[in-house]
């Protein structure tokens, strides 16, 4: 289920106003606890929370014990799910041997 609350962490709304981004980082967590339950449906399957968001992956990490959830990005399990589970190893590897062209100025 898509769960579009605000997880409280982009930009400097955390900072500037630490008494509604915490409301708000409250209200997040509870919803995916709820989603959570939801997706596993009696079974202790893990969940994973996606996102293609560098401040909320960061803001999500911090309800992975709360929740029982785990955050990535939507494209890092999109490359698992489609080039298997050593996708990034052997990108790596691919770029140490002369994969990635070098420009020099």
């Amino acid at each position: 289920e898509i769960n579009d609350r605000c997880c409280g962490e982009s930009g400097t709304f955390a900072v500037m106003r630490p008494d509604i981004a915490t409301q708000v980082r409250f209200r997040k967590e509870e919803e995916m606890r709820k989603g959570a339950e939801q997706a596993r449906a009696g079974t202790s399957q893990p969940v994973k929370i996606l996102t293609s968001c560098p401040s909320c992956l960061q803001g999500l990490s911090r309800y992975d014990d709360d929740s029982g959830t785990t955050a990535d990005y939507i494209v890092v399990e999109m490359a698992r799910h489609l080039l298997g589970e050593g996708w990034m190893r052997e990108f790596v590897d691919r770029a140490n041997r002369g994969g990635i062209e070098r420009v020099l100025l």
